[in-house]
């Protein structure tokens, strides 16, 4: 531990000694060099910010109500390129009640840049979120419903529970301590102090859906079923009205021939759009002719038939 330590101290040492020979060489370059260490001292204190929230439920192994809080964090480090996996942070599961309601919360960061993107492109929003769920299951042990719909609020609980579940992470003091056990070398120093890419799990987006700067590969999930061209199922929708003819609700009938199980089906409703995928064999996605509430939706599959049935009560 000591030689270690007599190790590391030179090397910062011999950092500050070529900052001093930069400053007098190079003032330009020096001044250009302390702004970007700045700016990026700046981005690893930046906090975690809520972009949304989703709801869906533990299967197993208790069944429960979930709320994921999707967070947009600068100091998760963007994937290398679009054949790169996606790194995302993963916060403890925490229970919480309101009245007599209970149900859990997890919150999931991604880099700013992979969410903002997301934002334009449904079909991306769906992968991220899918990702963040695959994750939780794996990390956790759980299983979660393939059914899920994005809440009306950005975040679940409050932002400062937030902030301390998932910048928690990455104050641990065992692995504080465990870093410092190391020989560090003057790069491993600048990388440990800027971010710690080793420490987020990573996902794969599909080619031409990520765009970034440097991570390193720690898992690989593929997403083969994204590649596969789907199939678009035969389907009805319609407005259901009262006696006077105000709308109700919006009913939609999806035939998918072959499937006989929901939970074969992935289904994402939105306030003006809805998404059904069933891997390798369909798709459909639909804008809707009328703003629906999602936290009153329903689906129900009619196996006979291979029918699926979505209602949704108008806003």
């Amino acid at each position: 531990m000591e030689s270690s330590s007599k190790g590391l101290l030179t090397q910062v040492t011999q950092f500050w000694n070529l900052l001093d020979d930069l400053a007098e060489s190079n003032p330009e370059s020096y001044e250009k060099f302390i702004a970007q260490q700045l700016k990026e001292g700046k981005q690893l204190c930046a906090a975690p910010e809520p972009q949304l929230c989703l709801q869906t439920r533990i299967l197993k192994p208790k069944e429960k109500i979930l709320f994921i809080n999707l967070c947009q964090w600068k100091r998760i480090p963007a994937p290398q390129s679009t054949t790169h996996p996606v790194p995302l942070s993963v916060g403890r599961p925490e229970d919480m009640s309101e009245t007599s309601d209970v149900y859990t919360v997890i919150d999931v960061a991604y880099n700013p840049d992979i969410l903002q993107a997301a934002e334009k492109d449904q079909v991306k929003k769906n992968q991220l979120i899918r990702m963040a769920m695959k994750c939780i299951e794996e990390q956790f042990q759980f299983t979660l419903s393939h059914f899920y719909h994005i809440t009306n609020f950005k975040i679940k609980g409050s932002i400062q529970r937030m902030k301390q579940n998932l910048m928690g992470i990455q104050t641990d003091p065992t692995y504080l301590r465990e870093k410092m056990r190391k020989e560090l070398t003057l790069e491993q120093i600048r990388n440990s102090t800027v971010s710690n890419p080793d420490h987020f799990p990573h996902l794969l987006l599909p080619k031409d859906h990520v765009s970034g700067q440097t991570s390193c590969l720690i898992e690989e999930i593929s997403s083969k079923e994204i590649q596969v061209e789907m199939k678009r199922p035969a389907y009805e929708l319609k407005i259901v009205t009262d006696q006077k003819e105000k709308p109700l609700k919006i009913e939609l009938k999806v035939e998918l021939p072959g499937i006989n199980s929901v939970s074969l089906c992935d289904l994402s409703v939105s306030e003006d759009d809805l998404l059904i995928e069933v891997s390798e064999k369909y798709r459909l996605h639909l804008n809707l002719p009328k703003p629906v509430n999602t936290e009153m939706t329903t689906a129900k599959f009619i196996k006979e038939k291979a029918t699926l049935i979505v209602t949704m009560p108008l806003v």
